[in-house]
């Protein structure tokens, strides 16, 4: 793997005498505008990776969840539970440490307390995607060292749009499982006044894979659930009981003035997928989600002699899912969550400008069935920030700093807890020539922990075990440093960046070595009971752990003329986890490499991307290793321009076109769900 790694680093970050050469050439650096910071700074600006999705190609990337839509951007993967679940994991880190918002303002799901749950967060809507890392992400709440993804659907109109009636309306159908998705938006208004509607529906069968669904050898060695049954059910070619069917929509308006703006939304979800089976022949398991969320947003603008812009936020989350086992409701969890936040973005002081403010969530939660698996609970916290930033000569720097208080008060025998973090954070950009930029992020961030890691202990369906939590965990503390450079020349752009973070008490979910016996209610050291009697014990436990590797890409464009414009994209990235004890900490995603050809002419587009996924071969204590594997995608897109300024795009893909049966390193079913086999994927987007 060594000598892979020399050889990437050298194809895409050399810098020889070609490049210093090469000063005189006319230098471009993106111009994609960050909305999530509130500093609405340029990524050609940022000192830290950003990753930005919208506009074409957003649209022909978007899949089915938030994982899937973003799987392929550097750094980041799907924490995949099958089909219906695809969590974003960046850099190694998902759950509590990577937050998700929409519009800036939290989701307030429940995806971040267990694999098995979905975002309720739909990609298909969005008009754009941001993911940050570094000071800006203190903006939003301590501990997401993984970063902050923001999916922002304009739910809530922040301008006023140049007609009364404008939209998108779209269609897309996958052959993977022979999905379909129709999605339909409006925008429009006039004078002081702005609206949105949005709609969705989601509608797909059982996944189609390139083998078999069930790696038996691996999941026997790794899953006590096995022990005693003889014969696995195991099918080829498909995945049982991964359909999935989903629908939502949202309404907003606002009044837009010069002084300011106001405005609310309400937006709906409902989402009903599968749990793959395990093989046993025990009851399949569902999941069915309700969602209902009101934002309210206001803004003044120069409201005082110092602000700049005063922004004021508020959302209610009313969350309901129910797990269903066999046809019977097992576990039922909710949350009712309400999450409020002011900003202050004050007037240049200097040269420093900055945004700093108040934020606080107050949730009602409960995890209930035929026992309690986490005790219903009154979760709170608030939160004080502030990110500032300067520019000296060639040097931008930015800081970031917030305190919370954070408190649990389970309605048991348990006893209360609280919890005091304290992160910050500084980074510089340093514009060395017209061609070459140098970065530095460093960034110390504290997390409490969450309910289910305290309190956990029951059976706990959708994942075939027992959790049990750990009432005396500690905060988990982070150190995280991040090196970059960007390079940008007519001939050859590159960014490359490298990280290493150092976190003491890092919480995770150690398999014990007991094993649970449902039959005869307690634990024990080896199963005494009938095939699948038995369940794997999954306990908190913290440990010192490091976090290293990198991510990198280099586009040469190869050709542009009369015939069209052709480009060589290289790209890579690489996460290794360690326990400081000695050991792998699981599910880290491996070493991916490799090239994609991109070609344009007028209104046509397409491209050719092949990823080598190395084997995973540091899964973890008590995990399984995964396979390496070939991942040829192919898409192409035409434009053409129809009458009244509207535009019809028509899309087509080929996804993992050599048939691989991929087992996902990142996910807990990697032995029992494969991804997605060879599928063609065929759409059309009317704008307006």
């Amino acid at each position: 793997m060594n000598k892979k790694l020399a050889i990437f680093f050298l194809s895409t970050g050399a810098i020889g005498s070609e490049v210093l050469a090469a000063e005189n050439d006319v230098y471009k650096l993106d111009d994609v505008i960050i909305t999530s910071t509130n500093l609405k700074q340029s990524t050609s600006k940022s000192a830290r990776p950003v990753t930005v999705l919208s506009g074409d190609e957003l649209h022909t990337k978007v899949g089915q969840t938030l994982g899937e839509t973003l799987k392929n951007e550097p750094g980041i993967t799907s924490q995949s539970f099958g089909p219906g679940v695809g969590t974003p994991v960046i850099r190694g880190q998902s759950g509590p440490r990577v937050r998700v918002m929409q519009n800036s303002l939290g989701n307030n799901d429940v995806s971040t307390l267990s694999p098995d749950h979905a975002n309720g967060v739909n990609p298909v809507i969005a008009e754009r995607i941001e993911v940050l890392r570094g000071p800006s992400t203190l903006l939003y709440g301590n501990g997401a060292i993984g970063g902050v993804v923001n999916v922002i659907d304009n739910r809530i109109p922040e301008q006023v749009p140049d007609k009364l009636l404008g939209g998108a309306v779209q269609q897309r159908y996958d052959s993977a499982a022979n999905m379909s998705s129709s999605g339909l938006k409006l925008d429009g208004g006039k004078d002081f006044f702005a609206y949105h509607l949005d709609g969705f529906y989601n509608d797909q069968g059982n996944v189609h894979i390139g083998g078999q669904q069930i790696d038996e050898s691996a999941a026997r060695a790794t899953d006590p659930t096995l022990e005693g049954t003889p014969v696995l059910e195991n099918p080829v070619g498909v995945i049982n009981n991964s359909n999935a069917r989903s629908r939502g929509g949202s309404a907003g308006a606002s009044l837009i003035s010069d002084v300011g703006l106001a405005g609310a939304a309400i937006n709906s979800l409902e989402n009903n997928y599968g749990i793959p089976p395990n093989g046993t022949g025990n009851p399949s398991t569902r999941i069915q989600m309700n969602q209902t969320k009101y934002d309210f947003k206001g803004q003044l603008n120069k409201p005082f002699a110092l602000a700049e812009a005063v922004r004021m936020k508020f959302g209610y989350t009313d969350y309901k899912h129910v797990e269903i086992s066999g046809g019977v409701p097992a576990t039922t969890f909710l949350n009712k969550s309400y999450e409020s936040r002011m900003e202050l973005e004050h007037k240049p002081i200097g040269i420093v400008k900055g945004v700093l403010g108040f934020q606080s969530v107050n949730s009602q939660f409960s995890a209930l069935g035929s026992e309690t698996i986490v005790p219903k609970s009154a979760i709170d916290s608030y939160g004080l920030f502030a990110v500032e930033s300067l520019a000296i000569s060639h040097v931008t720097y930015e800081f970031g700093v917030r305190g919370e208080w954070q408190g649990i008060t389970p309605e048991t025998t348990y006893s209360s807890v609280h919890y005091v973090p304290l992160s910050g954070s500084v980074s510089a950009l340093w514009d060395i020539t017209k061609l070459h930029q140098l970065s530095l992020a460093i960034t110390q961030s504290q997390r409490a922990p969450q309910i289910q890691e305290l309190f956990s202990n029951g059976v706990h369906d959708a994942t075939t075990s027992y959790e049990l939590g750990d009432p005396k965990l500690q905060k988990e503390v982070s150190y995280n440093l991040d090196l970059g450079y960007r390079f940008n020349a007519d001939w050859m752009t590159t960014e490359f960046n490298l990280f290493h973070n150092w976190v003491n008490d890092y919480i995770y979910q150690r398999q014990d070595f007991r094993v649970f016996n449902e039959h005869l209610n307690h634990f024990e050291a080896f199963c005494s009971g009938p095939p699948g009697a038995c369940l794997p014990v999954l306990q908190s436990a913290q440990a010192n752990a490091i976090f290293r590797g990198f991510e990198a890409k280099t586009v040469f464009p190869l050709m542009q003329n009369r015939y069209g414009a052709i480009d060589l994209t290289l790209f890579g990235d690489y996460t290794r986890g360690t326990f400081d004890q000695g050991g792998n900490v699981p599910r880290m995603p491996p070493l991916r490499y490799g090239l994609q050809l991109s070609y344009e002419k007028n209104d046509w587009s397409a491209n050719a991307r092949l990823t080598r996924g190395e084997a995973q071969t540091f899964a973890g204590e008590n995990q399984s290793n995964t396979p390496g594997y070939l991942l040829l995608n192919l898409g192409a897109q035409y434009s053409l321009a129809t009458f009244h300024d509207s535009e019809l795009m028509l899309f087509a893909a080929g996804k993992n076109m050599l048939n691989e049966n991929i087992r996902n390193s990142t996910s807990y079913l990697r032995n029992f769900a494969p991804e997605p086999g060879r599928s063609a994927e065929i759409g059309i987007r009317l704008s307006y």
